[in-house]
């Protein structure tokens, strides 16, 4: 049986030799780097100690240094599986997903018609060549000095001309070339008028475009008229030539990043070619179209994190954000894109004359992870000022997380996104006091090791310590009624975003609460990140222990009504002082019912009776803690309450 043109070479790039190969073999974790694609084992073939079996996953071949035995993924299934070889084809295709074409008795005239063409195309490349050193071509090889590139640039790019009058089609038929083989390499076309086939390419810079292996597949051209009706022309699809799942400079780009070199992916062919002669060798194109999967799969085959640096202009970033959605399904792990966009207006070619290598380097060296360009295409511009918005925001990111079919990339991805999301909706959040860095805590440190007096006994209650006490106890039941039903934290979003806590643990504890409220098991996420049990912290004390949100953990109507009470006691807890403050200076003035009024509902908040779970009271709420007030504020409180008094008996 014959196999279709192009079958084996799609079997080779579908698979990965390394997976073919370990599942034979124990890798050499001292020797293999997985990254590089590079990997070692004793060999399968002999007997050996030591790890003389070499496998290359990016070029597909493996070699032993001992026994000397070579090959490819189809070599190694035919010797370890002792098959022939169109029954490893058919092992490794259903390993791949490729079906097995049908029984095709013209497959050898297929492939021998292949090898006619890329003949045609190497003697169109070499013919071009010669025809930029022509007197037609002075405008060309003018561009081309402008463009920086040398004599010895252009001959190692085998960079050619097409002259506006053509030839190519008269040149082949000279040659004693079938005039059909020319069209069928995509150098010709048929007249739609009926008149004799014309060139496709005229009046254009000629750039060959080779497969992985070096053959001349198709040709690119630049038009040097600027009324052209396409700046760039590419061969049309030909046996030979696949636009989708080819790259420029595949083969030379392969061997330069099999060396170490970071894989580049730029717009077009003048972009490779100034990137290569700047020492970037490990650089490549798509041809003409938007990156496909066909493609980012053969960029995967060559690096596992291409840096995709695209021109930029508005063209360029739409460009680089379509790469996202191509590739957020394709994700596998140790298998992403980096982005390294370029200054307005500047393509690679412009940012290496205008900062030589260093600079295009320094843009390299900070190419950003995928899911940072992700999320700043669904925010940039965009102002979030309403939980509508917000909302919104929350599930498009939802939808392209989605996408990602891999489980355990998705979950780094969620995670990456919340901390994003975080770090916008609450900056005040993120910074200390002094200079922007968050507030130190110490992992494992009791939430009331500064709150607790050394004398304080379970009969005591802590409310009667004195105000930071009590507002550390509120604080540490709102926290704790929160972990112990987090579906109720999006209802108090905004109050918990605003509750000052004067604790450093509840601080880091309340950041944790809004950080991950939306994750699927935010108890879980809450708890890797404090690095211990939260709750386990704020109930050492028993007034949070006993609290009725906690005991009964999972009742959202409990947890809502324990979170308001807590809540309103605590900011009249701190707003009583101001009301105090303001009331004394109010009584320089008129005394009227306002200002009454304003002092009762101030103690009436404070001293208000709990309505946490009917029938129960908090600790809070016990006759043994008396009144709310501590002894300062009770003091000031009853000499407001008698300057009023003598205020109104006066005449």
């Amino acid at each position: 049986m014959s196999l279709p043109p192009g079958f084996i070479d799609e079997l080779r790039a579908r698979l990965s030799l390394g997976q073919v190969v370990g599942r034979k073999v124990m890798w050499d974790s001292r020797k293999t780097n997985q990254g590089k694609g590079d990997f070692w084992a004793q060999c399968p073939f002999h007997q050996e100690k030591s790890s003389s079996f070499h496998v290359d996953d990016r070029k597909g071949f493996y070699y032993c240094f001992g026994c000397h035995s070579k090959g490819d993924a189809i070599t190694f299934v035919r010797e370890t599986e002792n098959v022939g070889f169109m029954e490893a084809v058919q092992i490794l295709a259903a390993e791949a997903g490729m079906t097995m074409p049908a029984r095709d008795p013209k497959a050898q005239e297929k492939a021998d018609k292949r090898t006619m063409l890329a003949d045609v195309m190497e003697q169109a490349v070499q013919w071009h060549r010669l025809q930029l050193q022509t007197a037609a071509a002075g405008e060309a090889r003018d561009y081309l000095v402008q463009r920086g590139l040398s004599s010895e640039a252009l001959a190692r790019w085998d960079i050619g001309f097409a002259p506006s009058g053509g030839g190519i089609m008269a040149h082949l038929k000279g040659k004693g070339v079938d005039p059909q083989l020319v069209i069928d390499a995509g150098l010709a076309a048929e007249s739609d008028r009926g008149g004799a086939p014309y060139d496709r390419f005229r009046g254009r810079i000629i750039f060959p475009i080779r497969d992985a292996r070096g053959r001349a597949i198709g040709l690119g051209g630049r038009a040097m008229a600027a009324d052209a009706r396409a700046k760039y022309l590419n061969s049309p699809e030909t046996p030979l030539f696949d636009k989708g799942r080819s790259l420029y400079n595949h083969g030379p780009a392969r061997e330069a990043a099999g060396k170490g070199q970071s894989l580049i992916v730029a717009e077009g062919y003048m972009d490779v070619i100034a990137l290569s002669e700047a020492g970037f060798g490990a650089s490549v194109a798509p041809l003409g179209t938007a990156i496909t999967e066909d493609q980012l799969r053969l960029l995967w085959r060559i690096a596992p994190e291409p840096i995709i640096a695209l021109d930029g202009d508005t063209a360029g970033l739409r460009a680089a954000m379509r790469v996202i959605d191509i590739a957020l399904p394709l994700l596998e792990a140790g298998q992403s894109l980096r982005f390294a966009l370029m200054p307005d207006g500047m393509d690679p070619d412009d940012l290496i004359k205008a900062k030589g290598p260093a600079g295009m380097q320094n843009l390299l060296d900070a190419a950003i992870p995928m899911v940072q360009l992700l999320w700043q295409r669904e925010t940039a511009g965009k102002t979030f000022d309403s939980p509508e918005r917000k909302a919104a925001l929350d599930k498009a990111l939802r939808e392209k997380i989605k996408l990602i079919v891999d489980p355990s990339i998705r979950t780094h991805y969620a995670s990456a996104i919340k901390e994003m999301r975080w770090a916008l909706f609450n900056p005040r959040q993120n910074a200390s006091n002094s200079g922007g860095q968050r507030r130190p805590w110490v992992r494992g440190q009791s939430a009331w090791d500064a709150a607790r007096s050394p004398s304080a006994t379970n009969k005591q209650s802590a409310l009667g310590a004195g105000t930071a006490d009590e507002d550390r106890l509120r604080e540490a039941v709102i926290l704790a009624a929160l972990l112990s039903t987090p579906e109720v934290v999006f209802e108090f979003e905004v109050a918990l975003e605003r509750m000052v806590c004067e604790h450093p643990a509840h601080m880091q504890i309340k950041d944790l609460i809004l950080q991950f409220a939306q994750d699927e098991d935010p108890y879980r996420a809450i708890s890797v990140a404090w690095g211990a049990d939260p709750l386990e912290t704020l109930t050492q004390h028993s007034h949070v222990a006993i609290s009725p949100a906690v005991r009964r953990a999972g009742d959202a109507e409990i947890a809502r009504m324990c979170v308001n009470e807590e809540l309103a006691k605590l900011n009249a807890r701190r707003n009583f002082p101001r009301e105090l403050a303001d009331a004394l200076e109010d009584i320089t003035g008129t005394v009227d019912e306002g200002l009454t009024w304003r002092l009762s509902q101030a103690a009436q908040s404070l001293n208000g009776p709990s309505t946490a779970e009917a029938g129960a009271v908090t600790e809070f709420d016990t006759a043994e803690n008396g009144a709310k007030l501590n002894k300062d504020e009770r003091s000031a409180f009853d000499e407001v309450l008698r300057q009023i008094t003598l205020t109104k008996k006066s005449p």
